[in-house]
């Protein structure tokens, strides 16, 4: 036996030696089951001399290891340069998992990456079937083939980022192209002590999700803690085809101002609220059979809402919305209960959600959601599956009504999503 596999058999016997007494026995992480990949994975690394114990050489076989303590090693193992692909890909997995930990530990998550090239290149292949049926208003079928590209360029070692997302979309009914777009074009990165700031093509998420999951041409800026969080953020909204249920698509342009403040006293209870004002309000709606769609020029949102998880698998989330210049589709809410998660580095990993929503069209402008739409109400389900590593099926399901109709309306929404 060589020298280099008897150490990496006599680290693998050590490492491996005290998880059977901590990881297995004592179950040392509450929030990583013993079925984790990450026990496998720390087993992997050890026998290939990766990894070695505490970073102080020693192993401590008898005593719990902390996820602080965990995060040190996977912090060694970061800084090792002569290890193969397989092992890498385990390292990163486990960066990721220990993140946190890792940001309080000085150690960037983001170094890992540069150190194997400046630019990383990441995306997604998605297949999408929507089938959309409607009492009054236009049915409608989506058979969608959409190709994303998201490269990040590191600039120096100032921790700052330019960032873009690269999008191609095929109807592969019609075996038609649709235009490439660059969705999104910022840089990121830190500024005045602490604050992280885009500009430019930037994305824009708040209120979970509810009223926006898009991206406004300007800058946003987040500072805080953990705990208590503020966002601000102020550019140009404008999307050309906005869609509504009944097909005919419209342009909205606007002013965006907005800020949010999360609240997140402990790992179970997350909460939000903020304001959202649009200036200069423009929504074209001549074909639209909706006859109230911003009456206003302008818009004042405000907004509310939280998570609560009873534990790592049962989560309740909740949002609540209200524009006060209008009258007429001015509020919006969602309330849904989640179970577990599809994780795509985890095959057979699953997830399952049900709940309500009300997402009237004054107020949720652009929402995140594929089972329901603007001018919409009704009962939501779906689930989740990730089929292999890196590749999740979902399906969900809507029934409700279109609200401007008050007819019967109902969405079956498929997709297969291939990450790399």
């Amino acid at each position: 036996m060589s020298k280099k596999t008897l150490i990496s058999a006599i680290t693998a016997a050590l490492v491996v030696g005290a998880a059977s007494t901590t990881f297995a026995a004592a179950n040392p992480f509450s929030d990583v089951p013993s079925d984790s990949w990450a026990y496998d994975a720390v087993s992997t690394l050890a026998a290939d001399g990766v990894i070695d114990g505490y970073p102080d050489g020693t192993y401590q076989g008898n005593n719990t290891m902390t996820r602080y303590e965990m995060a040190q090693i996977v912090a060694r193992a970061m800084a090792k340069t002569d290890i193969d692909k397989a092992d890498k890909a385990i390292v990163d997995k486990l960066a990721a998992e220990f993140a946190d930990e890792l940001d309080n530990l000085g150690v960037r998550v983001a170094d890992l990456e540069k150190k194997s090239d400046n630019v990383v290149w990441k995306g997604k292949v998605k297949y999408k079937y929507v089938d959309e049926n409607h009492d009054v208003g236009k049915d409608k079928l989506s058979n969608k083939l959409t190709v994303r590209l998201e490269p990040k360029a590191y600039i120096g070692d100032s921790g700052w980022t330019a960032n873009a997302r690269i999008e191609y979309e095929s109807n592969l009914s019609a075996d038609e192209n649709a235009e490439l777009e660059v969705d999104r074009a910022y840089v990121k990165g830190p500024l005045f002590g602490g604050a992280i700031v885009t500009a430019g093509r930037t994305p824009l998420d708040i209120a979970q999700g509810m009223m926006f999951d898009d991206r406004i041409s300007g800058a946003t800026i987040d500072f805080g803690s953990n705990v208590f969080h503020t966002h601000l953020a102020a550019g140009r909204y404008s999307e050309d085809g906005h869609n509504s249920f009944d097909g005919n698509a419209k342009d909205i342009t606007a002013e965006y101002y907005g800020t949010q403040f999360d609240y997140t006293p402990n790992n179970k209870l997350a909460l939000n609220a903020g304001f959202i004002r649009l200036g200069n309000l423009d929504y074209e709606n001549e074909t639209s059979l909706l006859s109230g769609s911003f009456t206003s020029d302008k818009a004042n949102i405000w907004y509310a809402g939280g998570s609560y998880s009873f534990d790592k698998n049962i989560k309740l989330v909740g949002q609540y919305a209200e524009n006060t210049e209008e009258d007429y589709q001015e509020k919006a809410g969602i309330v849904e209960l989640q179970y577990k998660g599809a994780e795509k580095d985890d095959p057979g990993s699953w997830g399952a959600y049900i709940g309500y929503r009300h997402l009237g069209e004054n107020v949720a402008i652009e929402p995140t959601y594929d089972d329901a739409a603007p001018d919409q109400k009704g009962m939501v389900m779906g689930i989740q599956y990730a089929l292999a590593e890196n590749i999740v099926a979902d399906v969900e399901y809507f029934t409700g009504k279109d609200i401007s109709t008050d007819a019967d309306a109902d969405t079956f929404y498929s997709k297969v999503e291939f990450s790399f």
